[in-house]
C-alpha cells in the first residue's frame, strides 16, 4: 500500500466521522450538548488544512479536508442557530 493511499483512506474515515453527527443535527434540531468553541476550532483547523493542501498541492490533504469541512460547518452553523433560538424563544 502506498503512503498516499494510506493517507486517503485515513482521510476518508476522518472525514466521514462528522457525517452522522451532521445528519443527526439536521434531523433532530438538537444541539444543546455540542460545544460551539470545539466546532469553531475544528472548522477553522479544517479550513486551514484546505489552504495547506492547496499550497503544497497534495490532493489527499485537500480532498479529505474539503469533505470534512462541509459537515463540520453545517454542525457549527446549526449549533449556533439553535443555541440563539433557545436563548430567544420568541423567534
Amino acid at each position: 500500500m502506498s503512503i498516499t493511499l494510506l493517507g486517503v483512506i485515513a482521510g476518508i474515515f476522518t472525514s466521514c466521522s462528522f457525517i452522522p453527527q451532521a445528519y443527526k443535527v439536521i434531523k433532530t434540531k438538537r444541539t444543546h450538548d455540542i460545544s460551539i468553541p470545539m466546532y469553531c476550532l475544528c472548522t477553522l483547523g479544517v479550513f486551514l488544512w484546505i489552504i495547506y493542501g492547496l499550497m503544497i498541492k497534495d490532493i489527499a490533504v485537500l480532498l479529505t479536508n474539503i469533505v470534512t469541512f462541509v459537515p463540520t460547518l453545517i454542525i457549527l452553523i446549526l449549533t449556533v442557530k439553535y443555541h440563539v433560538q433557545s436563548q430567544n424563544p420568541d423567534n
